[in-house]
C-alpha cells in the first residue's frame, strides 16, 4: 500500500512538472480508442475473411488515426502496470500514460492532416462500447439521420461497390451491421452481424473440468474392467481347485 501510495505520489508529481509542455488536441483519444476497438472487433475480422485492402482515403484506415501510433506503443506488463513504448517510462494506470503521451511524446502526432478517429463515432455507434450515459437517453430522430447519414458515406467511400465483388459484398455487411441501427425504431442493433470470436476464460475452465471428468470416466472404467476380470479368473480358479479336491 504505502509503496503504490509514493508510486501515485510520483505520477501525479511528474504530470505536473509536464503541465507546461502540454499541447491541446481537439480529438478524444477515448472516443479514438472505443472507435478503433469496434473496427478491429466487428469490422477487420470480415474484411480480412474477403482479403480486401482498405483504401487509405477511408476513414476507417489505420494510417486515418491520429493516435495509432502512439496507442501501439503502449505496452501493458500486468494489471497495474503500464509503460511507454517510447521512453519506458512506467505507470500503474493508463489515464496517466495517456497524460504522458499527451504531453511528452505530442511532437508524433501528426496534427496537421487533422484525422481523428473519434469523428466517426456516431457511425460506428462507440457508446455500445464504453460506458456512456447517452445509451440512456431518448433517441433523436435528427442525430440518427446524421449518423447513418455518416455511416452510409463511409461505406461508399471504404467498399466502394464499382471495385469489385469483395468490395460490394462489404459495401452491404457495412450497411447491415453498423448503419441499419440508426433509427429511433429500436428493431435493429449494431453490430448484427456479430464480431470477432474471443476465448474466454470461462469457455478455458469449462474445456479442462470436461478433458479432466472424461480421464475420470475413462480410468473409472478401464479399472472396473481390470477389476472384474481378476474376480472372473478368480472364480475360474476356485471352480477348477473345487474340481480336482472331488477327484481326488
Amino acid at each position: 500500500m504505502q509503496k503504490k501510495g509514493y508510486q501515485e505520489h510520483a505520477v501525479v508529481r511528474t504530470l505536473k512538472q509536464e503541465q507546461g509542455n502540454a499541447h491541446e488536441v481537439h480529438c478524444s483519444r477515448e472516443r479514438s480508442r472505443a472507435a478503433w476497438k469496434i473496427i478491429e472487433e466487428y469490422l477487420m475480422p470480415f474484411v480480412e475473411k474477403e482479403q480486401y485492402q482498405i483504401p487509405i482515403r477511408c476513414r476507417l484506415h489505420p494510417a486515418n488515426d491520429l493516435y495509432r501510433d502512439q496507442e501501439e506503443h503502449k505496452l501493458q506488463e500486468d494489471i497495474n502496470e503500464w509503460r511507454c513504448g517510447y521512453c519506458k517510462k512506467e505507470f500503474y494506470d493508463e489515464k496517466y500514460l495517456d497524460k504522458h503521451l499527451d504531453n511528452r511524446h505530442f511532437d508524433l502526432l501528426n496534427v496537421s492532416q487533422g484525422r481523428c478517429l473519434a469523428d466517426v463515432c456516431g457511425a460506428l455507434h462507440c457508446d455500445q462500447v464504453m460506458d456512456s450515459a447517452t445509451r440512456k437517453t431518448k433517441c433523436n430522430p435528427a442525430a440518427a439521420a446524421r449518423n447513418r447519414h455518416l455511416c452510409e458515406s463511409l461505406a461508399q467511400s471504404c467498399f466502394p461497390v464499382n471495385e469489385g465483388p469483395s468490395a460490394h459484398r462489404l459495401n452491404e455487411f457495412f450497411l447491415r451491421q453498423f448503419c441499419d441501427a440508426h433509427t429511433c425504431t429500436g428493431h435493429q442493433k449494431p453490430f448484427s452481424k456479430g464480431g470477432k470470436k474471443q476465448t474466454s476464460i470461462l469457455y478455458i475452465i469449462l474445456s479442462v473440468l470436461i478433458l479432466m471428468l472424461l480421464l475420470l470416466f475413462y480410468c473409472f472404467v478401464y479399472l472396473y474392467r481390470r477389476g472384474t476380470k481378476r474376480g472372473a479368473q478368480g472364480l475360474k480358479r476356485i471352480s477348477k481347485s473345487g474340481h480336482q479336491k472331488k477327484s481326488s
